[in-house]
């Protein structure tokens, strides 16, 4: 037997198709991929119980002040040495809406120490807004964010629901995408705390 006759490929598929069928298929999942992402898609976890690996980790987040959902000023919590929690949602998100009931309810029932929490509803509008927060009980501060001034403009977020887990002088610490689950969501405040 030759070598030619070792390596032939059935009719009609040499190997050097088989290398661009499989090529193409990569380049085409990842093209809807990105296509997906730059046109409103959100990124997932792919692990589902632990905070993400993201760009942000490790940068240095610039202060901000933002009008509260329901009246005052919200500023951020480390630019008076806190660290802190930023919970990203919108009262128009379907994740958002599973996820802050049970935030607000382990909120409501577990001290989380010198680490503040701050609801940051972004590109929303005001009255469904209220709604959800005064429904779902939240009584950590909600800062108001409609036009994305810190949402998208400081964290570059164009979806959410997102958690930001920040050191007291405003360094990200951990990043979770998507609804935070309850043992993520003290994974986080652990790891604020240690640092």
């Amino acid at each position: 037997m030759s070598l030619s006759e070792t390596t032939e490929a059935p009719p009609g598929r040499s190997p050097r198709m088989k290398i661009a069928l499989v090529v193409g298929v990569v380049l085409a999942a990842a093209l809807i991929a990105v296509v997906s992402v730059l046109t409103g898609g959100t990124v997932t976890n792919h692990k589902k119980d632990v905070l993400t690996t993201s760009a942000l980790v490790g940068r240095h987040m610039k202060s901000w002040t933002l009008n509260g959902l329901d009246g005052g000023t919200v500023r951020a919590p480390w630019s008076a040495g806190h660290p802190s929690v930023l919970v990203f949602f919108g009262s128009f998100c379907g994740p958002c809406k599973s996820e802050m009931p049970k935030l607000a309810a382990y909120l409501r029932t577990h001290n989380t120490g010198s680490v503040d929490v701050v609801a940051m509803d972004a590109d929303d509008k005001r009255a469904p807004a209220l709604a959800m927060v005064k429904k779902d009980d939240v009584t950590v501060p909600v800062a108001f964010d409609p036009d994305g001034a810190v949402t998208t403009n400081i964290f570059g977020f164009e979806a959410v629901p997102e958690s930001v887990f920040l050191s007291a002088k405003g360094v990200v610490k951990g990043v979770y995408y998507g609804a935070i689950p309850e043992s993520v969501f003290v994974q986080g405040l652990k790891l604020l705390r240690t640092t």
